[in-house]
């Protein structure tokens, strides 16, 4: 990329595809987003942009036009696509459809099936085998684990208290497994850890972190004030997942161009080639 200001120091980040330092954006999902805002985000910061993320099933609401010329403006600047959390509500609903929903995923250009399982109780042997029939279907799996139930929606904080935690140690097993079978990723639910709660539960992230191997993380950081102390903590390489109005502020952070009192100045890398 011909950056502008190119002389400046920026922190060296590696060229796509990334297997570290990926950064997920959500898509339509509190608003409505079309083909020339899309791009316009990527003509400006697609070189920074690894995932876009639909949320809430909201293809499903789309003409398939519209779905189709998203995916494609993503994958004209290697952006790979990801139907986010919806196959549970597939599982629920339309339970005899979940094979026919991963292979419209596909038909239609996806790269990424998310599986999501935070307000279904179901057997991890049962979404191991989900991970396995979507890349049997030419697709990647990105199962995400979840220390709260009901995870994943806009619950309040007294309605998330009112279901039982889950154990991490739980959900760090059932990580591994997916993993095993091959998962590209694991999807780490903000609430119960940094959103929805009282106190951050840094020490869950920890523990994630240094048993599932950072490196196969996309934690959420549903605003800069998390994504920062993951920064801080895990360094400007953590897989971190945002909003799309995030992507500057991120990239700037990742980058050690600009930062908050507490990281202003003090995010770098080394390579030692």
């Amino acid at each position: 990329m011909d950056r502008a200001f190119d002389f400046l120091h920026v922190n060296e980040r590696e060229s796509k595809p990334r297997e570290k330092g990926i950064t997920e954006i959500r898509g339509p999902y509190y608003d409505p987003m079309g083909p020339r805002e899309l791009r316009d985000i990527l003509d400006t910061m697609g070189e920074y942009v690894d995932i876009y993320k639909f949320s809430g099933g909201s293809f499903a609401l789309m003409p398939e036009e519209a779905v189709e010329e998203l995916i494609a403006v993503c994958h004209e600047y290697d952006v790979q696509v990801s139907t986010g959390g919806f196959v549970e509500n597939v599982l629920v609903r339309d339970h005899d459809k979940v094979e026919q929903y991963v292979e419209e995923a596909g038909n239609l250009g996806f790269d990424i099936v998310e599986i999501s399982s935070g307000f279904v109780a179901i057997d991890t042997d049962d979404l191991v085998a989900l991970t396995e029939m979507v890349q049997q279907k030419g697709l990647k799996a990105k199962p995400e684990i979840n220390v709260q139930f009901g995870a994943g929606g806009a619950s309040s904080v007294e309605e998330l208290e009112s279901e039982a935690a889950i154990d991490p140690a739980s959900a760090i097993r059932e990580a591994q497994r997916h993993l095993d079978a091959g998962a590209y990723k694991i999807m780490v639910e903000s609430e119960g850890i940094t959103e929805r709660v009282r106190e951050w539960r840094t020490d869950v992230a920890f523990e994630i972190a240094n048993e599932v191997g950072v490196e196969n993380c996309v934690f959420e950081a549903a605003d800069p004030e998390v994504f920062e102390w993951y920064i801080k903590n895990f360094g400007p390489e953590v897989n971190l997942f945002v909003d799309n109005s995030q992507i500057v502020e991120l990239e700037c952070m990742r980058s050690g161009l600009w930062g908050k009192k507490s990281s202003w100045g003090r995010i770098t890398s080394f390579d030692p080639e």
